[in-house]
């Protein structure tokens, strides 16, 4: 099942990687043996020249007493292991100059310490055997026999193992290899009780995330999209692996050790804040995501795809918070994403602030679908905040698309019979007040369409106070205005954008029987009477 899974997700899992290395190995090895045995064969039968012996193998193995044949025995070995090193070396290299901490892995990867171990034992055992070989007296048949052994071993390893360090060094497989270090680290130093062993496994970890951290930032400077996207993923992964063993976490765990303290993202803070963390249990959070908003503030406007991973992967870590009803981790989910939006507001990249709103929008709907009405509340507040903060930098389409967002939330709370409905409700319909004014007309009016939208919900559902209440939200609207609202909103019957976007949907559009109640709500707003 691992195998298959890492297939899935292209990265071959390492018992399957060992048994593809022994089986190209054990392949070479008796191919290159069958040839030899086949041509030997061929020869003592076919021109066995002056010859007393039976068969190839007792003519084989009579070995004659010849240091020099020896000598150059060991001298093949010799050269071998120089030219394993040498590339070994030279690729090992080029990996460091991009990603932190290659060099470190490789060396205690235990492959490659037990290929380099064979071909010392192999020369070594080569520069002795020249030595016991003693002309025409005596030959040490086993070890010589052993020798050719291991010299034929040796020269079958090289390609297997040329394709294992290719393979080692991936990024993908690094990647995955400094995110399974830091689980173990965390996992080990959070289960144990006594506070020193806790410090020195909180260091080991936090290197392990900013390792993370280098590869994703160097992949962003080099426009490598793929590799960048799979470190952010591996926080994510790492957070979530953390979450697990985090309720049976010792409390020396959660207090920041000495070793840390003079992190750089701990020891800027103010002593209040970090004594905050330790009390919250969040310190190890606070990182991985500290480590996020590095990582989303070199890629905006060089690389927007790493944003929208870093939103969603945010999510997904606020979602397992829900789940593991941790309300001090929620709390600390909506502010790095706050702080996203904050980043994206200040570059004025609308688009990606479009894409982090989606996803924020997402993690408030699963805070409602978990029964965390309060963070769902706090989330919508936080949302409208921005949605006002977008309006008065003049980046209209952000206010409009938390509008719709906030008539989105308010209809699933509905739906779910949420305690957070009604305020919901309430700050929606905030969202076009002051410091709006009516000369810019371009946000408020698709706040308006958005309330106008959700209004038809309630009277397709039977809500009819809560729609009542949109109306009477909207009763000073001019005329024109309403005429303008309802008509642009009637006349989308394709619920997809014309566009690709990732919401999928048409903002304004309403299903046929939602679509329907447009009617009955506007004509509280004009009567049919009036002029």
């Amino acid at each position: 099942m691992r195998a298959a899974i890492g297939r899935m997700n292209g990265i071959t899992a390492p018992s399957e990687v060992f048994r593809t290395f022994a089986s190209r190995m054990a392949a070479l090895a008796w191919a290159a043996l069958l040839v030899f045995w086949v041509i030997y064969a061929v020869d003592h039968y076919f021109a066995p020249g002056e010859s007393v012996f039976d068969n190839p193998l007792s003519r084989y193995f009579t070995f004659q007493a010849d240091s020099n044949q020896v000598a150059s025995l060991t001298g093949v070995n010799v050269a071998i292991f120089g030219i394993v090193i040498t590339v070994a070396s030279i690729i090992v290299q080029l990996t460091a100059e991009r990603y932190t901490g290659v060099a470190r892995m490789f060396l205690r990867d235990k492959l490659n310490v037990r290929v380099a171990a064979y071909y010392v034992i192999t020369c070594v055992i080569g520069a002795w055997l020249t030595i016991a070989v003693h002309n025409e007296t005596y030959v040490p048949r086993a070890t010589l026999a052993l020798m050719l052994s291991l010299t034929t071993g040796g020269i079958v390893l090289m390609m297997p193992y040329f394709g294992y360090v290719f393979w080692f060094l991936e990024p993908q497989n690094l990647v995955r290899r400094v995110r399974e270090g830091a689980v173990t680290r965390a996992s080990s130093g959070a289960l144990e009780p006594d506070q020193a062993k806790c410090f020195e496994a909180q260091p080991q970890m936090l290197l392990s995330l900013e390792e993370l951290t280098d590869i994703a930032n160097n992949s962003i400077s080099g426009k490598d999209k793929i590799i960048a996207c799979a470190a952010v993923d591996s926080l994510k992964d790492f957070a979530l692996e953390y979450l697990k063993v985090k309720p049976q976490a010792s409390e020396a765990w959660f207090q920041v050790g000495p070793k840390i303290r003079s992190n750089p993202d701990f020891v800027a803070m103010d002593p209040e804040a970090l004594a905050d963390i330790e009390t919250r249990h969040t310190w190890v959070e606070w990182k991985v995501m500290r480590q996020y908003l590095t990582i989303y503030n070199e890629a905006l406007a060089s690389m927007r795809d790493v944003n929208y991973v870093i939103a969603i992967d945010t999510r997904y870590i606020g979602e397992a918070a829900a789940k593991a009803n941790d309300e001090e981790l929620m709390h600390l989910v909506f502010r790095f994403m706050n702080s996203y939006l904050r980043s994206t507001l200040n570059a004025r990249d609308v688009r990606t602030v479009y894409n982090v709103l989606n996803q924020y929008r997402k993690l408030v709907s699963s805070m409602l679908e978990q029964n965390q009405p309060e963070a769902a509340r706090m989330g919508v507040k936080h949302m409208k905040y921005y949605g006002l903060v977008g309006f008065e930098m003049g980046l209209d389409f952000v206010t409009e698309t938390v509008g719709y967002d906030l008539s989105a939330l308010a209809q699933h709370a509905n739906e779910l019979n949420s305690p957070a409905e009604s305020a919901i409700l309430a700050d929606f319909l905030e969202l076009d007040r002051a410091p709006f004014v009516r000369a810019q007309d371009k946000a408020l009016m698709g706040v308006r369409r958005a309330q106008a939208k959700l209004a038809a919900y309630y009277i397709a559902v039977g809500d009819i106070q809560r729609a009542r209440a949109i109306a009477h939200d909207m009763r000073d609207e001019p005329r024109e205005r309403l005429e303008n609202i309802q008509r642009q909103l009637a006349s989308v019957e394709n619920k997809d954008f014309w566009e690709i976007v990732d919401r999928g949907r048409n903002f304004e559009y309403m299903p046929p029987e939602q679509r329907a109640c447009l009617g009955e709500f506007f004509s509280w707003l004009i009567p049919a009477g009036e002029a």
